[in-house]
């Protein structure tokens, strides 16, 4: 056994005639690095296996990919959310690198250059992140997931610095996990998508992997975390691979009272705008004012909030109210939009918008950054408008206006 290896965590496992090294990682650690490099220098591996999906590889490999993305696309598929989301956490990491000299995920790249300048094949066997976050999003109940969210974001955002211990739990797992960890520790809904699918699923590729190589030795660069439990599913031989695989990279099914919830609101709050009518026109018409001055007004404020354009604030007053009672078209699209055509983000803009927004006013001095606050903002408020002013209608019916 080389001696680089006995010195790192590891695991080595037979699976039919292929010997499979788990080299365990630090993802900040500058020591993985070169434990992956001298390992693939001994000339002894047939193929490499990597904790990646397809969508982190890009990421690895061109960071600067989301500096050329189109940004009214973005909006107009809903992707505003995600791309904030990825936004944070690449802050997270751009701040890892600059106070501790480390870039995380250097290893796994070092583990792809050696692949190919080897000529060996290379395997992603992680699981997609984005259906790992569908499926962890999933498996809490509702109401917890704006605490998740909330807790996430503040977590990657809200601190100059980053803590010791922070570092000592991504020395231990990956950048996902660290993400996650206060939360999964306490929840077992958590982990499960988070940690334990994931051992179950990179074992199942490595195992795939294995019958598709035949012999030979494969290296397996993963987390440290991920040792055990990859190492315990690996020695499975029932249910096959590619029927593990069929399991966890099933999408969770999508409940479908988001989609009628808001059709119901809507008739709801338009049959109260009927009946407020039929009563007194005067009661209709304070009603519709009602409607007009809380869902604008708050959508407004979303807007201002995010220190969005004049026009793009009225724009946010006007069309909210109006948008809230047709669930086809989001107040956001509309002010995003808006801002999009009036504050034309240049090139600029896109090639700082990594290293803006590791600052909390980066967000707002940064145009593509602040196109999303606007539709984040904006939606936040006229969806909160909705709520409150369905309630002042309903105030008006049944109580002081009835």
């Amino acid at each position: 056994m080389h001696q680089r290896l006995a010195s790192e965590p590891h695991r080595v496992v037979q699976v039919g005639d292929v010997e499979i090294v788990l080299l365990g990682t630090a993802h900040v650690s500058p020591a993985s690095v070169q434990a992956v490099r001298d390992l693939l220098a001994t000339g002894s591996f047939d193929a490499v296996a990597v904790e990646l999906c397809e969508s982190r590889q890009r990421a690895l490999l061109d960071p600067d990919a989301m500096s050329r993305m189109d940004l009214l696309s973005v909006v107009r598929n809903r992707q505003v959310a995600m791309v904030a989301a990825s936004l944070a956490l690449g802050a997270y990491q751009m701040r890892i690198a600059e106070q501790y000299g480390i870039e995380p995920g250097a290893e796994l790249r070092a583990a792809i250059d050696g692949a190919l300048d080897r000529g060996l094949p290379l395997a992603l066997i992680d699981r997609d992140i984005g259906l790992t976050l569908r499926r962890t999003y999933a498996s809490i109940p509702w109401w917890r997931r704006t605490e998740l969210v909330g807790g996430l974001l503040a977590s990657v955002l809200t601190r100059e610095k980053i803590e010791e211990a922070e570092i000592e739990r991504l020395k231990q797992g990956d950048m996902l996990e660290s993400t996650f960890s206060e939360f999964a520790e306490q929840s077992e809904a958590l982990y499960r998508p988070v940690i334990e699918e994931r051992d179950r699923y990179m074992a199942a590729r490595l195992r795939r992997l294995a019958a598709g190589q035949g012999r030979g030795r494969v290296l397996a660069v993963v987390g440290a975390g991920h040792l055990a439990g990859i190492e315990r599913y690996l020695a499975e031989t029932e249910p096959a691979p590619e029927a593990v695989i069929a399991e966890l990279e099933q999408a969770p099914p999508r409940p479908r009272w988001p989609k009628v919830l808001p059709w119901v609101i809507v008739a709801v709050i338009i049959a109260g705008f009927v009946l407020g009518f039929s009563r007194n026109a005067g009661v209709g018409w304070q009603m519709v004012v009602d409607w007009v001055v809380i869902n604008g007004g708050l959508a407004a404020l979303g807007g201002l909030v995010a220190l969005a354009h004049p026009l793009t604030i009225l724009a946010a007053a006007v069309g909210a109210p109006l948008t809230s009672l047709n669930p086809t078209i989001g107040i956001g699209f509309v002010t995003a939009a808006t801002e999009i055509w009036l504050r034309k983000p240049q090139v600029g803009d896109f090639a700082t918008l990594r290293r803006d927004v590791m600052q909390w006013r980066g967000w707002w001095s940064n145009r593509v950054s602040r196109v999303l606050l606007v539709f984040l903002l904006t939606t936040l408020g006229s969806a909160i408008g909705t709520y409150v002013g369905g309630a002042r209608i309903f105030g008006r019916l049944f109580g002081d206006g009835g």
